[in-house]
């Protein structure tokens, strides 16, 4: 019964040049595109309809305890919120997986609402570790023998997993969530989806522990999450073995919270086409806790790729990316190459913005191909490791490091990065990344590494994403002009 993989962010120097006046957008969300047609309740075995006038008034009527292979769970609006948590832990199949869809309002798209603050638990229900998210997946006493397999939750806003909240357990006694406890938090599974889902006001958005594999984060809005003074909660905190968040919009932390957008310990980690915004760092690209995760050849490349990354003036670190590790023990970092080509990052820091902090001399970064504008001063590397620039665009007076004499890192300009004051966006103010006409940014493109995976997609506001428009020279960062 044991609570696996604690909170365990130990970075003690992550988190020293923070701002804490960021304002976390909150309130209610639509779904980019919602998923009713893409599951067909003839093709399931078994449909479980919950709402006002259904079989199942609330997800706490619903029998998770049995639920099989081929079962489909249609959650309708309640013309406010269910204040209801639950786990799932049972092995579904490809052809019969295990899906909990959220039915969207018909007029307005918003989605329905799962509120952890003062939620019940169902009593047949008996699991551990209730004060650590407001949807557990794994980890029960009633399927333990068996690890969660293609499990999808779809089109859901899931909130209120705060300290501050209280709920009833499955044994019907008051407890109050953890610090770290998540909106969903994985504990264990297979093939997991989190699509089209809300992740907010929890201490954690998404929580996934390490015996996670094969984790899709796409198409969610993940936002307003954390905790006050703190920098351990983030609005993403992931260890698994194989994750790729694609088309997501992670919108800033909550007011006052320290914490990163995105943190991530995993093997085999694919960030692309998302828009990623705020945090103390957008992206904390950090070591694994666990051999089987450091041990997979996947751990040793990262591959970012597509995103937009945008840093508000005086908004948390001033760094973008932190890549390699921060327990201490520097033999488990990731130490391999990150990918990062096609990406859009716009800091509007008056001040320093520094795009990669390399955690030692050994990691590597591959750049080629982005759009890094900033308002004030711009450094590619901290103080360590290694960078080769290839075909990107940059602010004028860009240099290596800003710190001095205590830079031992490594630079390397390939001799065919472009400078300038503008790159030509269409609406920079207002967050229109896509090149105008006459860009310098236009046609601008070099090629990739052999083994990326390609660009042919970009990001659509929000949380949704199109095929990129292909003329045979591609444009320079994240958005390709038509």
């Amino acid at each position: 019964d044991a609570d696996s993989d604690a909170d365990t962010d130990t970075d003690a120097d992550s988190d020293a040049d923070t701002d804490t006046g960021s304002t976390a957008h909150t309130g209610g969300s639509t779904a980019a595109g919602c998923a009713v047609d893409r599951w067909d309740p003839t093709d399931f075995a078994t449909v479980w309809e919950v709402g006002p006038g259904r079989a199942y008034a609330t997800p706490s009527d619903v029998p998770w305890e049995s639920i099989t292979a081929g079962t489909l769970v249609r959650i309708h609006g309640n013309g406010g919120a269910y204040h209801d948590k639950w786990a799932i832990d049972a092995v579904g199949t490809a052809a019969d997986p295990i899906v909990v869809l959220g039915v969207c309002d018909p007029v307005s798209g918003a989605l329905p609402v799962i509120d952890g603050a003062g939620a019940t638990t169902r009593l047949q229900l008996d699991f551990w570790s209730e004060t650590r998210g407001v949807l557990k997946i794994g980890g029960t006493n009633t399927g333990d023998t068996v690890v969660p397999a293609y499990v999808f939750v779809e089109d859901l806003e899931f909130r209120g997993g705060r300290s501050s909240n209280g709920f009833t357990d499955d044994a019907g006694n008051a407890a109050t969530y953890d610090d770290n406890a998540a909106a969903i938090f994985v504990e264990e599974g297979e093939h997991v989806t989190i699509r089209g889902c809300t992740l907010a006001d929890s201490g954690n958005g998404l929580f996934a522990a390490h015996a996670t594999s094969d984790l899709l984060v796409s198409s969610n809005l993940i936002e307003g999450n954390g905790n006050v003074g703190s920098a351990f909660e983030h609005n993403n905190y992931t260890e698994a073995l194989g994750i790729v968040f694609e088309y997501n919009h992670l919108g800033p932390p909550c007011a006052g919270c320290s914490g990163n957008n995105l943190k991530d310990r995993s093997a085999g980690t694919v960030i692309r086409y998302n828009w990623i915004e705020g945090g103390n760092r957008q992206l904390d690209l950090v070591d694994s806790d666990y051999a089987a995760i450091r041990n997979d050849p996947s751990y040793r490349d990262t591959w970012v790729y597509g995103n937009v990354l945008l840093e508000h003036d005086a908004d948390g670190n001033s760094q973008i990316v932190h890549y390699g590790g921060d327990g201490g023990d520097p033999s488990t970092y990731r130490r391999g190459t990150l990918h990062v080509y096609g990406n859009t990052v716009l800091s509007e820091r008056t001040g320093n913005t520094t795009l990669l902090r390399m955690s030692d001399q050994v990691g590597t970064a591959d750049v080629r191909n982005n759009v890094v504008v900033s308002a004030g001063n711009l450094a590619i590397l901290d103080a360590t490791g290694t960078a080769t620039l290839r075909t990107n665009w940059l602010r004028t007076g860009w240099r290596d490091s800003f710190a001095g004499g205590g830079f031992t890192g490594t630079v390397t300009d390939a001799g065919d990065n472009l400078t300038g004051a503008d790159p030509g966006f269409t609406a920079v103010g207002a967050h229109d990344l896509l090149p105008a006409a006459g860009s310098p940014l236009l046609d601008a493109a070099g090629p990739l590494e052999a083994s990326a995976p390609p660009l042919d997609r970009q990001y659509v506001v929000h949380q949704g994403s199109e095929v990129r428009p292909d003329d045979g020279a591609p444009d320079l960062g994240a958005f390709e002009r038509p």
